[in-house]
């Protein structure tokens, strides 16, 4: 009997359309992106680093970018899966766009930019609480974008008022790479891992190192601290492209990335370079 191809799941991406979408970031302040990123470009970096298909993430607070979203995962097999945006301050605005989007099946979650709120709380009114209660009666995921430790205090009180809802934290809630330590991020990423229906990503982390010089060595204490408090059964991997060109390119953080997975099993690899992506958001 031949053996069962490995699914390898690219949980976190982006595409950026600037003549169809206003967004807010990125700005001229960051050069590199402040350009339109389409799927032709990603399409043949995930065919040279043997990736077979990817989730797109919102980077816009608008129904406009969503739909563009869709519209490019219906274009392109490889995309299984869009994680959007609806208003959650207001529960029922977004139960009646929730129910428009329901016969999109790639469409498997939502997110909002909380990092770009001024209210580090925004995420608790009692508003945004109703619509994530909502979100979870649809059984959609939530993507909590982690900046600030209050941030990822939040995570906390979501899982444990919604526990129907499946959360994932973006980025393993950027821990402090640059600077070479730990705490508070380590307690405080433990303490959300105790509620099952929290999950993490292994996204983001080049960003969170030294640009010029990181490597898969620099990634890897926090990324086994992770393992830890997860399980391989709630980590999954996301390039995070093209936010992942600050600091190198798709191919090395998908090379580094695995250099730092190397000493788990492969069991444990094949969840996190795909088996949970694809559970979390329910890819099949």
């Amino acid at each position: 009997m031949s053996e069962t191809k490995q699914r390898i799941v690219d949980a976190h991406q982006h595409f950026y359309d600037f003549d169809r979408i206003p967004y807010t970031w990125p700005t001229v302040n960051e050069p590199e992106l402040f350009r339109s990123f389409h799927p032709e470009e990603l399409e043949p970096l995930l065919r040279e680093n043997g990736i077979d298909e990817t989730v797109i993430v919102q980077a816009d607070h608008s129904d406009a970018e969503t739909d563009y979203l869709l519209e490019v995962g219906d274009r392109h097999p490889w995309v299984a899966g869009v994680v959007g945006w609806v208003d959650l301050r207001n529960p029922e605005a977004a139960g009646r766009r929730l129910e428009a989007l329901s016969s999109r099946t790639k469409f498997k979650g939502v997110r909002h930019l909380i990092h770009d709120e001024a209210d580090p709380d925004w995420v608790i009114q009692p508003a945004v609480l109703e619509g994530l209660g909502v979100l979870a009666d649809f059984e959609y995921t939530y993507d909590v974008v982690a900046v600030l430790p209050r941030h990822l205090e939040h995570v906390c009180t979501l899982a444990e008022r919604l526990p129907k809802l499946r959360l994932v934290i973006d980025h393993l809630a950027k821990p402090p790479i640059r600077e070479r330590q730990l705490e508070p991020w380590a307690t405080l990423l433990r303490e959300a891992a105790q509620y099952p229906n929290v999950f993490a990503k292994v996204s983001g982390l080049n960003t969170a190192a030294d640009p010029d010089s990181w490597a898969g060595e620099d990634l890897k204490p926090y990324i086994e601290h992770a393992m830890i408090c997860f399980g391989a059964d709630r980590l999954m991997f996301g390039s995070d492209w093209p936010v992942a060109n600050l600091a190198g390119d798709y191919r090395k953080v998908w090379l580094e990335t695995n250099r730092a997975l190397a000493g788990f099993s492969d069991s444990e690899r094949q969840l996190i370079l795909g088996g949970t992506a694809a559970h979390f958001y329910n890819l099949d």
